[in-house]
């Protein structure tokens, strides 16, 4: 049975109208898969942008399967193999899908932190770049 979802993921917010929740699993059809998270499904593996992770053995018996004539990727499962952090809230049907290992890779070579703008204390946008040059202290929270 399909139910609808929202993926978040690289900057974007996806209602996804038709989905499988498995537990904490969420499986996205390959037409619904490329708008929602950026990757795809090829010959070569699944990809998105220059990066392709090839699904072979258990991960494919896992990750892939056919329903009714159309290919369904295991998001889930496909991030942990990825080793793309994620995360669900199953009651409000939201998955959350960071970056896969291999950026976080690339940002972990550099000694500058990626830029990003959050509100303050009083609303205003702020932006790290904001403080070059001085110390910052981040303290952050999730409720899950």
């Amino acid at each position: 049975m399909t139910e609808r979802v929202t993926v978040l993921d690289e900057g974007r917010v996806t209602e996804v109208p038709r989905a499988v929740v498995q537990g904490e699993d969420v499986w996205l059809s390959e037409a619904d898969l490329s708008g929602a998270t950026g990757w795809e499904i090829k010959p070569e593996g699944v990809c998105r942008d220059d990066v392709c992770v090839p699904l072979s053995g258990a991960l494919e018996r896992e990750a892939l399967q056919e329903r009714e004539g159309e290919r369904w990727l295991n998001v889930t499962a496909f991030a942990r193999h990825a080793g793309q952090p994620w995360a669900q809230e199953t009651e409000e049907r939201v998955w959350s899908f960071g970056p896969p290992a291999h950026e976080w890779q690339r940002r972990a070579e550099s000694d500058v932190a990626p830029d990003f703008t959050l509100p303050d204390f009083e609303g205003r946008p702020r932006s790290l770049s904001e403080f070059l040059g001085k110390k910052v202290f981040l303290l952050t929270w999730a409720s899950w």
